[in-house]
């Protein structure tokens, strides 16, 4: 048995020294990388390769049959099934309460109870991007949504020379810890802290290859929003007067000001309507560097399915029909709905948070939020009433995992338990 005591006096070096005590695993990001892109380049054959390799030789069948399911329900344990049952009831109930955002108090049908606490991180830093220009709303999307979620102690870091209007936002949203760093040295300092830096627990904001690049390798360290990669618009439109399509072009104009690899995308079931915008984009053209794609469809439908496959950064609809399909959009960073809607100010004043998923991740990633800045801790209390259900539904699930220590452990607190009553 391996018992060490310590003593606390300093409670960072404590937690260090304890974490040390379970050796670091060996790398195995060459060996992860190598089946990684095996699999993305030969799909199955690969999966097979591998699976005979590690698991089983011959592999089995890749996806198991219904009849299997249903036969493996037939023969299981009855006790282990009613602890199953119990068990999904249970995590579903707390479950559909999580998906509210709110702290509540949860009664289970056992008769025990479990809070959920919306609790912020301690620390978050903001990185906003410098160089070829003043970014202040990065400042505000990040500050505020970070304040909004109750984290005490949020701080910035932006390369330098930091513009002055640039520090004037960090004032207004009542940031006064600004650091003067930027690059992969910049996140490396928030996510380890330096002798001038104190770590914090979440980091989030744009930047360019090399922050992104640190965000994601420190990601086990800290928290991040996801990995921002070049700026995205979509515009899906039909059936739009000429002042209209006009405004169409300035708002790809726009996003196209982002750099060369922004992916700029107009899609429309209509020929002469991307006749007609390309005339506008051609005449309102400032050199801009990132390339114009116009998409024609054949229809409304299928141009949303490009869309929702895509999962673009920003999607405007604009047009009768293109507007009809807000409700079936499924997978965008933002959403923007009518002429009206310019992306542009989604990037500023709209309320929406422009720090976006980008790279198709909004199939699965949101905008940055307050949750980004928290997260829900369950705190759960058993009392004596719930304890003999509680212990009959984990028990036999325990038993069945080949958990006998956690059996015991349930066991343990119902002196008086019969696991089989007649």
């Amino acid at each position: 048995m391996l018992l060490e005591r310590r003593e606390l006096a300093d409670p960072a070096s404590l937690v260090a020294e304890i974490r040390a005590l379970t050796a670091a695993p060996a790398s195995v990001s060459a060996a992860v990388a190598e089946i990684i892109a095996a699999v993305a380049a030969e799909g199955d054959a690969a999966v097979h390769r591998y699976t005979a390799r590690f698991d089983a030789d011959p592999p089995p069948p890749q996806q198991v049959s219904g009849e299997e399911l249903g036969s493996a329900l037939a023969v299981l344990d009855p006790a282990v099934r009613a602890g199953l049952e119990v068990a999904i009831a249970n995590v579903a109930e707390v479950a559909w309460w999580a998906t509210t955002g709110v702290e509540r108090e949860v009664t289970l049908a056992q008769g025990h109870r479990v809070l959920l606490r919306e609790v912020p991180v301690a620390r978050a830093a903001v990185y906003v991007p410098g160089g070829r220009a003043p970014y202040p709303s990065t400042v505000v999307m990040g500050a505020v949504t970070a304040r909004a979620a109750g984290v005490a102690e949020v701080v910035i870091a932006t390369p330098p020379p930091i513009d002055p209007v640039t520090l004037a936002a960090c004032e207004l949203v009542g940031v006064s810890e600004v650091h003067c760093m930027g690059g992969a040295q910049a996140i490396a300092a928030l996510a380890h802290g330096t002798e001038s830096v104190a770590a914090v627990d979440v980091i989030v904001g744009p930047g360019n290859l090399y922050v992104q690049e640190a965000k994601r390798q420190l990601s086990g360290r800290v928290g991040i929003d996801g990995f921002a990669g070049p700026s995205e618009l979509v515009v899906i439109f039909d059936a739009i007067d000429a002042g209209s399509i006009r405004l169409v072009a300035h708002d790809l104009l726009a996003q196209a000001e982002h750099g060369e690899a922004s992916i700029v995308v107009a899609l429309a079931p209509s020929r002469a309507l991307l006749d007609a915008l390309e005339v506008d984009l051609r005449g309102l053209w400032r050199a801009q560097p990132a390339p114009f794609v116009l998409v024609e469809a054949a229809s409304l439908e299928d141009g949303l399915a490009f869309a929702n496959a895509f999962a673009p950064e920003h999607l405007e609809l604009i047009g009768p029909g293109a507007e009809a399909l807000a409700p079936d959009v499924r997978a965008a960073g933002c959403l923007f709905v009518g002429w009206p809607g310019a992306t542009a100010f989604g990037d500023y004043v709209a309320g929406s948070n422009h720090i976006l998923p980008t790279g198709g991740s909004a199939r699965f990633a949101s905008a940055l939020g307050p949750r980004q800045f928290t997260r829900q801790m369950a705190e759960v209390r058993i009392d004596h009433g719930s304890l003999d259900a509680l212990a009959r539904a984990g028990v036999p699930i325990a038993r069945a995992e080949g958990f006998s220590a956690h059996a015991e452990s349930m066991l343990a607190r119902v002196p008086d338990f019969v696991e089989n009553p007649s």
